[in-house]
């Protein structure tokens, strides 16, 4: 299912939500442990997980981004700055399974904000894949699939 993508007083957010079949635990571990975010978001590093701590994002070319962990709560929340903007998941244990949300606030709609948005449909794609014992064929395929949807949707929104 595509993010819900809605104006605020600050911008706009856009929100994702996936039902795993595992535990807010196991999921936590593919969003913050580093052997395990490699496979699904390789620029990203945990170097300290609490709040006050920092994820870094390897630039691929010698650089690296530091982002501010503004919000913790173990195995419930992770927010981190991204820039100018925010990522937040949260999740809800739920029988047999939990409920993962991503929201992302976004201060300022770029030609980029599409490709974001599609870039995080696939990881969260890459996440349920991962945790059930299966891989996606092609990343970039399904990009291509979810990009103009989201390129829909983001022209929508900035109409609101």
């Amino acid at each position: 299912m595509i993010a819900a993508i809605s104006k605020t007083k600050e911008g706009h957010v856009a929100r994702y939500e996936r039902h795993l079949k595992h535990s807010p635990q196991k999921v936590w571990a593919s969003l913050t442990e580093n052997g395990q975010l490699a496979q699904w978001f390789p620029e990203l590093r945990v170097q300290e997980l609490r709040k006050g701590g920092i994820i870094k994002f390897d630039m691929q070319d010698g650089t690296s981004i530091e982002m501010e962990i503004i919000d913790f709560d173990l195995y419930s929340v992770l927010e981190y700055t991204w820039a100018k903007d925010r990522v937040r998941f949260e999740l809800y244990p739920e029988p047999g399974g939990c409920k993962l949300l991503l929201i992302e606030t976004i201060t300022a709609i770029t030609d980029h904000t599409p490709k974001d948005l599609a870039g995080w449909h696939v990881c969260l794609d890459v996440i349920a894949a991962l945790l059930d014992g299966r891989t996606l064929e092609s990343r970039k395929a399904e990009w291509e699939k979810w990009y103009p949807k989201y390129a829909e949707a983001v022209a929508a929104a900035k109409e609101q």
